[in-house]
């Protein structure tokens, strides 16, 4: 069976510095996120604002990799970062006081990956 790659350079990009980021602060969570999002497209994950909400708690970081889809309610403020994410979840999000930024936002602000966590 052939085995895809991803031609995607934005992708591409952010794996390379989550692996390298990884190797530098010795942050297995990077590691792990970059291992998320080079799986195939139709293996990556697509998590539901109910899925989030049922997961966390208020004031929690929380990294997605993959994208975030608008089904459901967000009952709380959190900080979400993602690969991507629908317009529908980022007005819920926004509605909820909740904070959406980027991966590669997430690992400038939090480079030890301390207190975040993966939902998949």
């Amino acid at each position: 069976m052939k085995q895809s790659k991803t031609t995607n350079p934005e992708l591409i990009q952010l794996i390379d510095l989550l692996k390298k980021e990884s190797r530098e602060k010795q942050a297995t969570v990077w590691l792990d996120v970059a291992e998320y999002l080079s799986k195939a497209r139709s293996q990556r994950i697509a998590v539901n604002l109910s899925t989030i909400s049922r997961n966390t708690k208020r004031a929690d970081t929380v990294v997605v990799p993959g994208k975030i889809l608008g089904s459901g309610v967000l009952s709380h403020a959190l900080t979400v970062a993602s690969f991507s994410a629908s317009e529908k979840a980022k007005v819920k999000l926004a509605a909820a006081k909740a904070k959406y930024i980027s991966i590669p936002e997430l690992l400038e602000k939090n480079p030890k990956g301390a207190k975040v966590k993966i939902i998949r």
